[in-house]
Order: C-alpha cells, then structure tokens, then sequence
C-alpha cells in the first residue's frame, strides 16, 4: 500500500500581516490538511499545494494596500505558482496584493465615503468553480465580515469580466462602492480566488453572532476536499 502524504498549505505572512494566525488554524481544523505560516522571504511555491495570502496591513499599505508586497520576491513565487495551476487564495489584503501583481483584473482603491468598514455582510456565490468553491452553489448567500478601508473594487468593463469566473457580489448593502457590487473575484478557472471578506473569521459558530451564519467554512471544506482529491 502506498504511502499517503498529507496536502500542505502555505499561509504567507508579510510585515504588517495580521490574520495569519486564524487562518492556519481554520485550514487544519476545517480542511483537514497540513497548514504553516510562512515568512515572505522563505516562501517557495514547489514545497506547497496550495497558497493563502491573508488579511492585515502588508507594509503598512505603504502607497497603496498590497502595492509593496506584490513587488517581493514572495510574489513573482506567487505568480509562478499560478502559473502552474497552484490554488492561491487572497483575503483582503491578500485580495489586494493579487490585483495589484495582476493575477487577477481590475483595482481596489479607498472606499467611496473614505471609512472603514468593519461589519457583516451577505454575499452571493455567481458561476462557482475550481478548488475554493466545488461545494458552493450557484446563487449560494453566506455571511462573512469584512474590515477595510480600501476595498472599493474597480474595472471599466465589469459586467464583461465575470461571465465566465466565479464571482462575489454583496447583497443588501453596498459598503465600499465597488463596481457591480464585487466582494471578490476568481480567475478564469477558479484556481485563484480573491476576497474582501474575511471567511477566517466566520468558519467557527462560536465566532458568529447568530447561528449558521459561519459562511466562511465553505472556503475551507471547500479546499480540504479539492486537495484530498488531488486538484
């Protein structure tokens, strides 16, 4: 019988990253597979199956949010990676980092009224696909928070770039002005995903206000699975 080895997860932590704590601890608990922070100037895409960049202040958002950090070593790893049909994951400032080495379209700039948002929202799941969403359905609402200051998403052409990738709209509320309501983006084929809120801290019931509103474990169980299978 031969020998089985365990997905790993790389959790890729910046100066200024804050959330990585949680989110190791929601891949091992929830995806059930092997997850480590790792430092920006350690990472090496070969030695992971899949990649989260999580949320927090990247080089104190230095400039723009996730300007810095996509011009790190750690990022031209990262596009390598995607380059090899590596799932990556980006949560906010992860989200931002993406957009801004162009792994996926558009921008994400200040919100319209200027402030910070910290809240919970309904979004809703359109064209699920790839390996952060094979449990999802088309139309799905869940519930997550977000925490931001510069996650108005922006593209010219909006309604022509999410026909064929999964996409992320708020419902109910609108809370940065972003361009048909995008709360998050995948690319073509769903391998990479980016979110302004935060599924890390909505995978558990006892971090949620009111029951089954733990919209984040989706993501989770959702990759778990995909790795398992081999993705």
């Amino acid at each position: 019988m031969g020998e089985y080895f365990m997905p790993r997860v790389a959790v890729l932590k910046f100066p200024g990253t804050n959330c990585e704590e949680e989110t190791v601890y929601a891949v091992r608990e929830i995806s059930r597979v092997e997850a480590e922070i790792v430092w920006h100037e350690e990472f090496k895409w070969r030695m992971w199956d899949a990649v989260i960049i999580p949320g927090g202040f990247s080089y104190g958002d230095y400039g723009r949010a996730g300007l810095i950090a996509s011009w790190s070593r750690a990022s031209r790893e990262l596009v390598e990676a995607a380059d090899n049909g590596i799932p990556i994951l980006g949560i906010c400032n992860g989200f931002q980092v993406l957009v801004e080495l162009g792994l996926l379209p558009g921008a994400l700039t200040v919100n319209i009224d200027g402030v910070f948002h910290a809240k919970w929202v309904k979004v809703r799941i359109n064209n699920p696909k790839g390996p952060w969403l094979v449990l999802a359905e088309n139309g799905q609402i869940v519930e997550m928070p977000i925490a931001h200051g510069e996650g108005r998403y922006y593209h010219p052409e909006p309604h022509k770039i999410v026909v064929e990738r999964p996409w992320i709209e708020y419902i109910g509320c609108n809370p940065n002005g972003s361009v048909a309501s995008i709360a998050g983006l995948g690319s073509s084929s769903g391998e990479i995903l980016g979110l302004m809120p935060h599924p890390e801290r909505a995978a558990f019931d006892v971090q949620v206000p009111y029951p089954h509103t733990a919209g984040g474990k989706l993501f989770f169980e959702s990759i778990g699975l995909s790795l398992r299978r081999g993705w």
